[in-house]
């Protein structure tokens, strides 16, 4: 009941921006429900004047059609034949009272009797609203279809019913297809309705948007609520429900996180006698914790294939994601100095990166918040579960965010500016990204979403990353010729930042290291540099451009990693022909390949498989020789730009 309290509290430290209409980067709107309210997609909006006459109608335009509605509990989870009006906007069956008369289909119950007594109800209580009684007094007039098709909002055929579907049949009664079935997607009897309220004396806020509306119904539902209950959240006694929310990820999401309608199966038998034995959470509860989880996914989560990643404080203030990566963070720990990489050691990222953490923590400061994680996921269309949930001391979070983006860290040139422009950065890569490595760029969400959840533990909990996924992104690594250049060199740094998690090495070239995998990976990382050299001369000469052949170096470099001894035979002889182009050019790579090969010993030098080390050897090796200035060398510093990764 952890993750239902802390949403609840998050409800409580916002109630100032409750109703506060905000947009997404596509425009879309949301807000932070009222309780006892709902989002719906209307369809047609009705204006009636205070004195509840009929004065206008419209088609809503698709953009604007989210609307803000109360809800009771029957009506929140209402489906199928189910009678259960929303207490005032609903679909045009429970609304209009002239329905039947206009060929509407008739129930056992009469949907539009039970709403217009609820809507009674309410207009008579102590707590209505006077825009609830102009809407009302209009509605008993039962003549909403005859107003809106002399507006020619709805259609009716020449036998004057309700049209359903539209049909070409009906291109004799109108030339031009009625705009209502641009925005329907079943028959007109589904159209949803919104009403507001005009005066000719003063403006008024729109009925879905007005503060007093909301209290209004509030108050008058709270006083329709059950019997009062011990709430397991709270523990306090509160009145109880048992109908929760949905709509949860989006507006079509039927999902509940918290349901229990198997009254035939009994799932629960053997255990307890009734659902709320399970778990009785007050509808107050209920409502608030839903209604913020709704905003926070909205305002701040990431859905990958229906899969929720939440972090937030109850408080609101910003706290970076697990998931990023250190670029997103907006950091800029760059470990070069006139290009070269120095000794930028991990212990030295970590102060680098913990003081660039202190901004967010100074905002955390005063705040008694801590921070949550929470995945979401359904595997049904009406259920969902809670996959993985923290709540961590604020402290604790941003240290071990600090201890995984110092040690899963290397170079990496995947990432665009504000310019758009390529740029290199030095830290961890975000799950997304290691998914991608291991799986390949075209792996569908479902393992993607999979390995991010895997991840997560790995961040917030310090566990050790998962050996199937290392492997995986070591194995595409060692395949670059069965990807494009970008691909396998962003591969590349994300297997590199992977391996190095647990070895702990630098991305500048460690030529005391003696390890038999790094030596080897050094070893073709020049004999790549070496022919490179020759192609891209030879390609310049003839076409002015570099060439975009891949070395042998590249082109065994899968089989070198399985059987390193048997492959560097074959990979040193097709060398011997660029060596002699070169001629006295491509001495100092020649003798670096004698040099590192004279570091590995002698039973070394054998077919045992590289394990992940050898990429080290082979990116800090390639990046010393790109990073070269020595003039007898010329190696070009643009080498290793030349198809860099695009993400």
């Amino acid at each position: 009941m952890s993750w239902l309290l802390h949403l609840y509290e998050t409800y409580e430290s916002n109630l100032d921006r409750v109703g506060e209409v905000l947009k997404k980067d596509n425009g879309q709107e949301y807000t932070l429900l009222p309780i006892s309210h709902t989002t719906q997609t209307a369809h047609i909006e009705v204006a009636v004047s205070e004195s509840g006459e009929f004065l206008a109608a419209e088609v809503i335009d698709k953009s604007d059609g989210s609307t803000l509605i109360p809800c009771t509990e029957d009506s929140a989870s209402r489906a199928g034949s189910k009678v259960a009006p929303y207490p005032l906007h609903d679909k045009l069956s429970y609304v209009a009272g002239d329905f039947t008369a206009y060929g509407g289909a008739t129930k056992k119950e009469d949907p539009f009797q039970a709403y217009i007594e609820q809507l009674e109800d309410w207009a008579a209580s102590p707590y209505a609203h006077p825009h609830v009684k102009s809407i009302y007094k209009y509605l008993s007039k039962r003549q909403l279809i005859q107003d809106l098709a002399k507006e020619g909002i709805v259609a009716l055929d020449a036998e004057e019913q309700l049209i359903g579907k539209w049909d070409k049949k009906y291109e004799a009664l109108y030339p031009e297809k009625p705009k209502i079935f641009s925005s329907l997607t079943g028959d007109q009897e589904s159209a949803f309705i919104r009403f507001t309220v005009y005066s000719s004396v003063k403006p008024l806020e729109k009925v879905w948007k007005d503060t007093e509306m909301y209290h209004s119904f509030i108050q008058y539902y709270n006083h329709k609520l059950g019997e009062e209950k011990l709430c397991y959240v709270t523990g306090k006694m509160l009145p109880s429900t048992d109908k929760h929310a949905n709509k949860i990820r989006n507006a079509a999401d039927k999902a509940k996180l918290i349901s229990a309608n198997d009254t035939s199966g009994f799932t629960y038998r053997g255990r307890f006698s009734d659902s709320r034995d399970v778990a009785s959470i007050s509808y107050e509860v209920s409502q608030k914790a839903h209604n913020a989880l709704k905003w926070l996914i909205n305002h701040q989560g990431k859905i990958i294939d229906n899969r929720v990643f939440l972090v937030w404080t109850n408080d609101m203030q910003k706290v970076p994601a697990p998931e990023d990566d250190t670029f997103d963070l907006n950091f800029d720990l760059s470990p070069t100095v006139d290009n070269k990489i120095e000794s930028f050691t991990n212990k030295h990222f970590a102060v680098e990166f913990a003081k660039a953490l202190g901004g967010y923590k100074n905002q955390l400061a005063n705040s008694k918040s801590d921070v949550n994680l929470l995945i979401l996921d359904s595997a049904t269309t009406g259920r969902m579960a809670v996959l993985y949930y923290r709540n961590m001391d604020k402290d604790l979070y941003f240290n071990r965010l600090i201890e995984w983006h110092s040690t899963c860290v290397w170079l990496h040139r995947y990432r665009k500016n504000h310019d758009g422009e390529y740029v290199q950065f030095f830290g961890a890569p975000a799950t997304k990204d290691i998914a991608y490595a291991a799986y390949g760029s075209k792996a569908n969400d479902k393992i993607v979403k999979g390995v991010m959840e895997r991840m997560l533990p790995c961040i917030v909990d310090g566990r050790a990353i998962p050996a199937d996924i290392i492997k995986s992104a070591i194995y595409r690594a060692s395949n670059p010729v069965a990807m494009e250049k970008w691909e396998w060199e962003k591969t590349l740094s994300i297997a590199c930042a992977l391996v190095n998690k647990k070895e702990g090495y630098k991305v500048a070239l460690d030529k005391d290291n003696e390890n038999r995998d790094y030596l080897f990976g050094r070893m073709l990382a020049v004999a790549d540099v070496l022919e490179r050299r020759v192609l891209d001369e030879e390609a310049k000469r003839s076409s002015g451009s570099g060439s975009s052949r891949v070395s042998n170096a590249i082109r065994y470099m899968n089989s070198f990693s399985q059987h390193p001894a048997r492959t560097w035979m074959t990979i040193q002889a097709s060398l011997q022909p660029y060596q002699e182009k070169l001629g006295s050019k491509g001495y100092y790579l020649t003798s670096l390949i004698d040099e590192i090969g004279s570091k590995i010993k002698e039973e070394d030098f054998n077919n045992k498989p590289l394990s992940g080390k050898y990429l080290l050897g082979l990116y800090s090796q390639r990046h010393d020789l790109f990073q070269k200035k020595d003039k007898t060398e010329h190696v070009a510093d643009d080498s290793i730009n030349e198809g860099d990764a695009q993400s």
